[in-house]
């Protein structure tokens, strides 16, 4: 399971084999750090990304897992503005 730091967030993305077949998943969670030193908070929980695609490789998984993780990172770090 591959962790990048960017800037102060912590990024998970993984490859998880599905259960009944040959297939991968991707899946990401991002944290952040709290007031306490040794805790993160979790701003977006280990989830399933490109849910409807199946990957042949854990390989294959992790890329689009990575892809999709700094994509997640982009709009939690900025925001779109609130509709009027």
């Amino acid at each position: 399971m591959p962790i990048k730091t960017v800037d102060e967030y912590q990024v998970e993305y993984m490859a998880e084999a599905l259960e009944g077949s040959d297939q991968w998943g991707a899946f990401v969670s991002i944290s952040a750090p709290s007031a306490t030193p040794m805790h993160m908070n979790v701003i977006h929980e280990r989830q399933r990304v490109a849910a409807d695609q199946v990957f042949a490789s854990a390989d294959e998984a992790e890329a689009a897992a990575e892809q999709a993780a700094m994509a997640l990172l982009e709009q939690v770090r900025n925001p779109a503005p609130p509709p009027n």
